[in-house]
């Protein structure tokens, strides 16, 4: 049973155009510099500039997953 101060359940995804989606932390931007934000894909090694391309999914309280922001 969820209680008011429970956190939502949240996933921070980045789509590569290679078909591939990998995860970031929700705190992937406040760590590093600003060039090492910049992340690889794990399959086909381009690189990435998360504030792009984030996308935010929310867990739904119906039980299903829904795209917070883009």
């Amino acid at each position: 049973m969820s209680t008011p101060d429970d956190k939502p359940l949240k996933m921070f995804l980045i789509p590569c155009s290679c078909g591939t989606t990998f995860t970031v932390a929700e705190n992937y931007d406040r760590q590093g510099t600003a060039w090492s934000r910049y992340l690889t894909c794990p399959n086909c090694e381009k690189r990435h500039d998360p504030k792009n391309r984030l996308l935010q999914l929310g867990y739904q309280s119906d039980g299903f997953w829904k795209v917070d922001k883009c």
